[in-house]
């Protein structure tokens, strides 16, 4: 059974966000150290929350992988990445795990 991982960086509390360091730093310590594990990868840079609504997110990252063990392994590994977090984030991100059924 295929599973995933959002990552969910929300915009509340005024947080700040690094697009370019994002992009640039971070994911190259992701797939580093979690590709092997992964399946695939959706980066979505938040515009919008819906018409005149600002996003509520500032990005979310979905990853897939083959199975819970994949992830297990994936999460075993993500150390580095999640000790880089406070260098583009100044907010608590959230996760969420779960079954993909589409």
């Amino acid at each position: 059974m295929t599973v995933s991982l959002q990552v969910l960086y929300p915009t509340e509390s005024n947080t700040t966000f690094d697009h370019a360091y994002y992009q640039s730093t971070h994911l190259p310590i992701v797939r580093e150290h979690m590709g092997p594990h992964i399946d695939s990868t959706l980066i979505v840079k938040g515009l919008a929350g819906g018409p005149d609504t600002p996003a509520g997110f500032h990005t979310i990252a979905t990853m897939t992988f083959a199975d819970q063990q994949a992830l297990d392994a994936a999460l075993a590994a993500a150390g580095p990445a999640l000790a880089d977090i406070p260098n583009f984030y100044s907010g608590q991100p959230q996760m969420l795990i779960g079954e993909v059924n589409g």
